[in-house]
């Protein structure tokens, strides 16, 4: 239920980085390195983080988080093979 409670939240805050971003740079100020490497600068950054964390986000709620993860890694972990 924990996990669950924690996906809706990381959706909420990805809605926020997405419709929100202004308020964020004004906050929390511009992320350098985003503005050297992306065309839209610290904007751009924040707009891309944030379709990220809202994915992360449905995942947990969906409880599906786990076999993502294991699924990206997997070409990395050998199991039963010797």
């Amino acid at each position: 239920m924990f996990v669950q409670i924690l996906g809706v939240i990381f959706v909420l805050v990805g809605i926020a980085l997405v419709i929100k971003n202004e308020w964020f740079i004004q906050n929390f100020g511009r992320i350098e390195w985003a503005e050297r490497k992306l065309a839209g600068g610290t904007r751009a950054f924040l707009k891309i983080l944030g379709p990220i964390i809202i994915f992360v986000g449905f995942m947990m709620i969906f409880n599906l988080f786990g076999g993502f993860v294991e699924w990206v890694f997997s070409p990395l972990i050998r199991r039963g093979q010797q």
